[in-house]
């Protein structure tokens, strides 16, 4: 564990001096054309243990917030779903069960699907799930050809959050809806201390203990606190087209269910 003290919630570091071709990686800043690569370095490194780790890290909390979302989702069989970002497969198969209708599960990251395509096969839920290797940023589909769009736990991860917004606007149809479910800021004062040593202190012990990879998990409690909060993500779902926009807080605001219509 870390023997200095962890980052207040409210006190995030101000990037130093840059230029505009870098980005934030956690509290570091990179070159723009690096991070995409050492994100995928990170989660190459997690995906065998990805599963256990997010029970362990949220203390089992993450099932629920993400049965929140399903609520939201109204899955119906005539709807089309895009599952963004979707990891090992959680939200798509929760819309699958549910009754949705034909997903595609897409992620930047190759490891990560392969563990999604396992746990598929393991459920039986393969039929009308297409498992898409691709860039959020860059999405190799028509416009206008998903009735719901989806993001868990993925947008705070991409070099340009705008450019993902964008490309979820323009892959919704007329009268589709856009879901982003991420770590958000905390609302309640009282809790930052014990939620920052969680983040800082305990999630590097337990990733060096389970995953075998504390730095992984340094990264990813850093990039929470570097995320937007709930208004600056509302503006930037604004500016890429999304009307009706909202945001659901869920445990305090630790993380929130971003949404938008396409108009």
């Amino acid at each position: 564990m870390q023997d200095n003290p962890a980052p207040s919630d409210t006190e995030r570091p101000e990037p130093p001096p840059g230029t505009a071709a870098e980005t934030d990686f956690g509290y570091r800043r990179v070159k723009l054309a690096e991070k995409a690569s050492m994100v995928r370095a990170v989660f190459e490194s997690v995906a065998p243990r990805y599963d256990v780790m997010n029970d362990l890290m949220s203390l089992g909390i993450h099932r629920a917030w993400k049965r929140r979302l399903l609520t939201r989702l109204a899955p119906s069989p005539r709807r089309t779903l895009l599952d963004l970002a979707g990891g090992t497969g959680d939200i798509t198969f929760l819309w699958r069960e549910a009754g949705g209708g034909p997903a595609i599960l897409s992620d930047i990251n190759p490891a990560m699907l392969e563990v999604a395509r396992h746990r598929a096969l393991d459920r039986g839920l393969v039929r009308d799930i297409e498992f898409l290797v691709a860039d959020a940023e860059h999405l190799p589909l028509p416009e206008a050809s998903r009735d719901t769009v989806t993001m868990a736990f993925g947008l705070r991860n991409c070099t340009d959050k705008q450019a993902v917004l964008n490309e979820a606007h323009r892959v919704l149809r007329r009268g589709g809806r856009f879901y982003c479910l991420e770590f958000s800021r905390l609302r309640i004062a009282a809790l930052r201390p014990l939620y920052d040593t969680w983040s800082f202190r305990a999630l590097p012990w337990i990733g060096a203990r389970v995953a075998h990879d504390a730095e992984s998990y340094e990264y990813l409690a850093e990039s929470i606190r570097m995320f937007p909060d709930q208004e600056t993500l509302a503006g930037m779902l604004r500016t890429a087209g999304f009307a009706r926009v909202g945001a659901e807080n869920l445990t305090g605001g630790i993380v929130a269910i971003h949404s938008g219509w396409k108009l």
